[in-house]
């Protein structure tokens, strides 16, 4: 048996906007995709908290997350995931708290610290500057006590939150939501999919420091990873150019929807530089190499999860990845 077919597969989705399209357009096919992943037996479905962003429809994601788990049976849907900074912890848990409820079982909490934002977006949020800077520990403790059951001695509660245990999951790109998922004996998830710099260092830190917890008794990583898979090898690259003109606009200040992909990029050797930083973790390719970077990829982190990221144009593209990812999965 590979490592991979023992390994959980997860889907991180966006809900991006492509050019020419509309956020209702976004909405309607990360329904198809978490159908269909759902069918092919992929653990979770995880949209992201981003705000102000011309390629991204997912920033009331609380309501996504519940249109998304009332379309599907079995999947878990949450969180990769909801900046803890930009709201208070009450209003996080009565929204998770709720949708626990309608979905018992099927909600995951994915917690980060970053805006999700520029600066003018995160002054019109009314987020305070320093917010997740030195309080993160204590929002996330709070959020914790409204989720748990409530204690007799509490007079504030979350109605519904209360007692629903929300599974709590840390997300970070740095060492920082590592070595606090292992001091607090959560499971923590890595953001390979657009930072990979610090990804063995993360890792090293979160199984090194953890301590057990009530809700796990050892390590459990999750990494985030940046996937296109096509019939080819060479088909796969075509369809990955639209990720990489995403990070190519965000190196040159401008963030806009998905693009159609295209034969050639033209950037300086910076660029590149800059574009390997953001997408050094990608695997694009045919089924064999996916195989062989899906087990690779595994070999050098030991992740217990992997949570795939498919950044294309066309949904029929993307339905596809996801297929022939499984099938390399199962296979």
């Amino acid at each position: 048996m590979s490592r991979l077919a023992d390994t959980p597969l997860s889907v991180l989705d966006l809900a991006p906007i492509r050019e020419g399209g509309s956020a209702a357009d976004s909405y309607r096919e990360s329904v198809a995709l978490a159908q269909l992943t759902e069918r092919l037996g992929f653990t979770r479905f995880w949209l992201a908290e981003h705000h102000g962003i011309a390629g991204i429809a997912s920033a009331a994601t609380a309501v996504l997350i519940g249109h998304v788990a009332g379309a599907t049976q079995r999947i878990r849907v949450g969180s990769g995931g909801i900046m803890l900074p930009n709201h208070p912890p009450l209003v996080i848990a009565e929204q998770f708290g709720t949708l626990e409820t309608l979905y018992p079982g099927r909600i995951d909490l994915g917690l980060g610290r970053a805006p999700g934002s520029d600066g003018a977006t995160m002054a019109a949020l009314r987020r305070d500057p320093y917010a997740g800077v030195d309080d993160f520990p204590q929002r996330l403790e709070e959020l914790q006590g409204f989720l748990d059951d409530p204690r007799p001695d509490q007079r504030v509660l979350a109605v519904p939150g209360q007692g629903t245990h929300v599974p709590l999951w840390l997300l970070g790109s740095s060492g920082y939501s590592a070595q606090l998922a292992a001091r607090l004996g959560l499971p923590f998830a890595f953001a390979a999919q657009f930072a990979p710099g610090y990804l063995f260092e993360a890792l090293r830190l979160y199984r090194d420091n953890f301590q057990p917890s009530a809700v796990l008794e050892r390590p459990h990583a999750m990494v985030g990873l940046p996937v296109v898979a096509a019939e080819t090898d060479a088909h796969a690259d075509y369809l990955a150019s639209t990720m990489r003109q995403k990070f190519l606009g965000m190196i040159r200040g401008r963030r806009t929807s998905a693009k159609p992909p295209v034969e050639h990029l033209e950037m300086s050797p910076i660029e590149e530089a800059q574009l390997q930083q953001f997408l050094g973790a990608a695997i694009v390719g045919g089924p064999e190499t996916m195989r062989q970077g899906l087990e690779a990829f595994l070999e050098q982190t030991g992740a217990d999860e992997l949570m795939l990221n498919t950044d294309v144009y066309a949904l029929e593209d993307r339905l596809r990845s996801y297929e022939i990812v499984a099938d390399v999965w199962r296979g």
